[in-house]
């Protein structure tokens, strides 16, 4: 078969679940075109619905057998479904949700990485330079180019200095659920395998003291604090600093790389510049990459509440009594603090996601969780926690998804996959990210960014399956030392995000 014939033989438009009264237009459609027993009435956009059927006023859309919206008026069969004719919903848990399941072993069960001696594994080798407060960033920032500039070439076994700087750590309370939230955060930073040293640097004046940072994993030839106000000044503290750093660089220079069990790899997943496609292609491939990691004894991270809302049953669904009960705490909590800063959760999807075909949040809820797979859900976790267990689990963390990532990192994820319809540029270090395209269009647009074609799968040529066992080798081999597009760019120095949560003082 020639490309033309490949190309030919792809769908037009997509159905995704037996009850559902909307499809996907796979290429952009054109008024008068009979698809899947429909005359259209319009133009319809690639990765846009049209109805299937007609939907009286008031009654729900359907897609991936699941309510999306109700329509606000009468919807006639072959008409473009979107903002104009439809809205936010709560109907959302009229349709029974799946329970769990998970697939064979996968072959491949091994890759290559550091073994740090406190048991976790690494799969980069940076060294931090971390701020305790915005007032240090600076110096962080300096520090850490010149240990790039004159440290760096004389230590090959190093992945690079990396800032860690952020816009709190003073004008906040001291306890509380912001502050609490802060140093959480810090400390899973401070702690990550994918470091092989440690550097914090503090003012000496603020609110988050360098004093709550002692090393508890490193020994002290990994890990150093000092404040600024102590060493003479900035231009002192990037020279201490750097005679601080040299026999960390030593340390971590010695570090290398052995085979090692799957079952020591922590996934990140995030979604970001979602469109109609995302959870049709990429998404669902993900979740397929997930399931194979959890298998083989991983663990994957699902995060961003407020893009699971109108989804949340599909997780609980496959959740023990306990965890099913925190993730549902979760989304009162959000709804509790939109309310509390005049917002509401379906205040998404935003206009890049509208023009590229979602409706409304719980269809990109709907979407999103698909790159949870179909893994039984081991636990619920608050944002930065711990995660001590494997298997796949939830993170609590904000949509916005430099915020949401900092969090999974903090709770140890050392690698990342990032799901784009729109075309998200992202990296984070120090976890490595994987970027996964929705669809072909932008993949050819944006080869730049893009690690992974999902759109394979829209076209015809890939299933799923095929395409969440591409997503699930090329992981391991970023886990193994494959530098992604984002990392040969330089992405990861500015996505250091905390969630900010509280009054700034």
């Amino acid at each position: 078969m020639n490309h033309m014939d490949t190309l030919a033989a792809a769908p037009s438009a997509l159905k995704l679940g037996d009850a559902d009264n909307v499809a996907v237009a796979v290429r952009a459609l054109g008024a008068g075109e009979h698809i899947l027993g429909v005359t259209l009435a319009s133009d319809v956009p690639a990765g846009h619905k049209f109805a299937l059927k007609r939907v009286a006023t008031g009654d729900p859309v359907v897609k991936y057998g699941q309510v999306m919206a109700a329509a606000t008026t009468e919807i006639e069969p072959g008409s473009h479904v979107h903002v104009h004719n439809c809205a936010m919903a709560d109907l959302r848990n009229g349709h029974a949700a799946a329970g769990a399941s998970l697939p064979d072993m996968p072959v491949r069960t091994t890759f290559e990485g550091f073994a740090r001696p406190n048991g976790r594994i690494g799969t980069r080798n940076y060294i931090a330079v971390m701020a305790s407060v915005n007032c240090s960033t600076t110096v962080c920032h300096a520090i850490a180019a010149a240990a790039n500039a004159t440290l760096l070439p004389r230590f090959p076994g190093i992945d690079g200095f990396v800032p860690l700087v952020h816009d709190q750590g003073c004008g906040m309370a001291n306890a509380g659920e912001g502050f609490e939230t802060l140093v959480r955060t810090l400390k899973g930073y401070r702690d990550h395998p994918n470091f092989g040293g440690v550097l914090i640097i503090g003012l000496g004046c603020e609110v988050n003291q360098i004093t709550l940072y002692r090393p508890t994993e490193w020994t002290r030839e990994r890990f150093q604090t000092f404040n600024i106000q102590e060493v003479g000044g900035s231009r002192s503290a990037v020279d201490r600093a750097l005679e601080l750093l040299e026999p960390i660089a030593v340390a971590a220079n010695r570090d290398e790389r052995t085979i090692l069990p799957v079952s020591g790899l922590v996934l990140g997943m995030q979604c970001g510049g979602s469109d109609g496609f995302s959870g049709v292609s990429a998404n669902p491939a993900l979740g397929v990459a997930s399931d194979m990691l959890v298998a083989a004894g991983g663990t994957s991270i699902l995060s961003e509440t407020p893009e699971i809302y109108g989804a949340e049953h599909l997780l609980i669904a496959r959740s023990d009594a306990d965890t099913g009960a925190r993730i549902a705490s979760m989304i009162e909590w959000w709804r509790d603090y939109a309310a509390r800063n005049g917002a509401t959760l379906d205040n998404n999807p935003s206009p890049g996601n509208k023009k590229g075909g979602l409706t409304t949040i719980l269809e990109k809820s709907l979407g999103a969780v698909a790159k949870g797979g179909l893994s039984p859900v081991a636990g619920a976790y608050a944002y930065g926690e711990r995660i001590d267990r494997t298997g796949f689990v939830y993170m609590d963390s904000p949509g916005y998804d430099p915020v949401a990532a900092t969090g999974q990192i903090a709770s140890g994820a050392n690698i990342m996959a990032f799901t784009t319809g729109r075309g998200s540029c992202f990296g984070a270090k120090p976890t490595p990210s994987l970027k996964l395209a929705s669809n072909s269009a932008l993949f050819r647009s944006m080869p730049e960014d893009m690690d992974i074609d999902c759109g394979a799968i829209l076209e015809g040529h890939a299933g799923i399956e095929e395409v969440g066992e591409t997503i699930y080798d090329a992981l391991l081999d970023m886990a193994s030392g494959k530098r992604t597009s984002s990392e040969e760019f330089g992405y990861g120095d500015n996505e250091f995000v905390p969630w900010k949560i509280g009054a700034t003082l």
